[in-house]
């Protein structure tokens, strides 16, 4: 009877957060903050409640919550508004991350009174910016679109370096002798072969989901996310960074032409926002307020320190080559957020048994905390003053949105009329469409018009059709004038 009773409190409890942590969103998004800190928060009130001191479940689950926050990230990523940034977003992911950490690990090394190596690991922790904070802060802002990528590309693929770094400061604690060369060497092929990896991974987790059919549309997202864990799991073994094989391997899988990609977007997102809200309330949870005061001024120091002077020495030296004038510089320096990934690494430390890994884990929470609430509220305004906003950023529609029709072949779909497409200003029954082809609604200036032979087609004209799945690349071909006929075109 207890144990049925603790079963029902702990479900009651895990309810609770959930509904608290999907309000808390609303006030978040209203208030321009990062929802992070709501939830830590409620994480460190329920500590005073429940006892909680497991780093080993705490990193294990960031792991996890992060794979498929990476995940989500990148299939929302148009890979044709960050291909003219990618040269930038890898300095800042690489060298930035590495400026960066050396400056505040330097900064650590004096004000927390560490050793160098201790502070350069503090450095090397909070080094690098997090996807889960920059996607969900600069989400529903009207911040350049450029500018926006960047960040997201930065805070996409700034993981494996934050992460060598922080295993190789501990490795040079314990054991001073350890190869620093052999290190470099282990970094350039985590990065290389974890970029293959999430390729490979990318590529054949499209083949599957296209040519594999289910009975329910709902198995399709189950096996996105179990190709992301899979992707994360195969690169780790062949000591890859998972990571940054998630983060490509989404990439390819949210810019090819995929099977259910509205249904799997769907649940990417709300699946994001529940490991989003466990693993910052467990976050909260190691944390025990009543030692906080006593790093409050190292930690507010550190904190400016690390968004006024390491982080932008990172960025505008990372980015000395770049086409990104000062206040876009500026801007991305400012925008650097710090949330689930300096905390999470902030328990390699603590299972390590550094002498002062709990004394890490407390300032680097400060440090994401105030991080979250000072710059996290601050950028849309600071973008405004900037003038570095856009009144109305471009939304890519999907190409294909499908429902699910059971056992049948055929699938709903819509796609956009390009200029390039030889359908422009034809009436709809003069269009020699594929056999068992119809088109269901035309959507134009988000007004939708009854389709009739009569009907003139026009330039961004968003066509909603039923038909084959074999005749896929057809459909395409004919209204945006891109693709290739597919084998079975008649």
């Amino acid at each position: 009877m207890e144990a049925t009773e603790m079963t029902s409190d702990l479900i009651l409890l895990l309810g609770t957060l959930l509904l608290l942590g999907v309000l808390s969103a609303k006030i978040s998004s209203r208030f321009g903050m990062p929802a992070l800190v709501f939830f830590i928060i409620a994480g460190m009130i329920l500590g005073r409640f429940i006892y909680y001191d497991n780093a080993f479940i705490t990193q294990w689950f960031g792991v996890l919550a992060l794979v498929i926050i990476l995940f989500e990230g990148g299939m929302q990523t148009d890979f044709r508004q960050i291909r003219p940034i990618i040269r930038p977003a890898l300095s800042l992911a690489t060298i930035g991350v590495l400026l960066t950490a050396f400056v505040i690990g330097y900064c650590a090394h004096l004000i927390l009174g560490v050793s160098l190596l201790e502070g350069m690991l503090f450095g090397s922790i909070v080094g690098s910016t997090d996807a889960a904070a920059v996607f969900s802060v600069l989400g529903g802002k009207n911040v350049r679109s450029s500018l926006t990528s960047t960040l997201e590309a930065e805070s996409g693929s700034n993981d494996p370096m934050a992460v060598f770094l922080t295993i190789m400061f501990i490795e040079l604690i314990q054991s001073p002798d350890t190869s620093i060369v052999g290190k470099i060497l282990s970094f350039v092929w985590e990065m290389g072969f974890g970029l293959v990896l999430g390729l490979i991974c990318g590529k054949l987790a499209v083949w599957l989901i296209n040519k594999i059919h289910f009975e329910t549309s709902s198995l399709y997202p189950v096996l996105a996310i179990s190709s992301a864990l899979f992707t994360y799991g195969i690169s780790s073994i062949t000591h890859a960074s998972g990571f940054l094989g998630v983060y490509v391997m989404a990439l390819v899988m949210g810019n090819s032409d995929l099977t259910y990609r509205r249904t799997i977007l769907q649940f990417n997102q709300g699946f994001g926002w529940i490991m989003q809200i466990l693993m910052f309330v467990l976050l909260g949870l190691l944390v025990f307020p009543e030692q906080l005061p006593s790093i409050i001024w190292q930690g507010l120091a550190l904190s400016i320190l690390l968004m006024i002077v390491a982080r932008p020495i990172g960025v505008f030296v990372s980015l000395m080559f770049s086409q990104f004038n000062f206040t876009e510089k500026t801007l991305l320096s400012w925008a650097g957020l710090r949330g689930a990934v300096p905390i999470v690494l902030a328990t390699y430390p603590l299972l390590a048994g550094i002498e002062n890994g709990q004394l890490f884990f407390n300032v680097i929470f400060f440090v994401v905390l105030t991080s979250a609430l000072i710059q996290g509220t601050t950028i849309s305004p600071l973008a405004e003053k900037l003038g570095l906003t856009e009144t109305d950023k471009y939304a890519q529609p999907s190409i294909m949105e499908l429902v699910a029709t059971g056992r049948t072949q055929s699938e709903i779909s819509h796609m956009t009329l390009t200029p390039r497409s030889q359908l422009i200003n034809r009436q709809l029954q003069d269009i020699d469409l594929p056999p068992s082809v119809l088109i269901t609604a035309v959507l134009r200036n988000e007004d939708i018009v009854t389709p009739r032979g009569d009907t003139v087609l026009l330039p961004g004209d968003k066509i909603y059709l039923l038909g084959p799945k074999d005749k896929r690349e057809d459909i395409r071909r004919l209204f945006t004038g891109e693709g290739k006929p597919s084998p079975s075109a008649s």
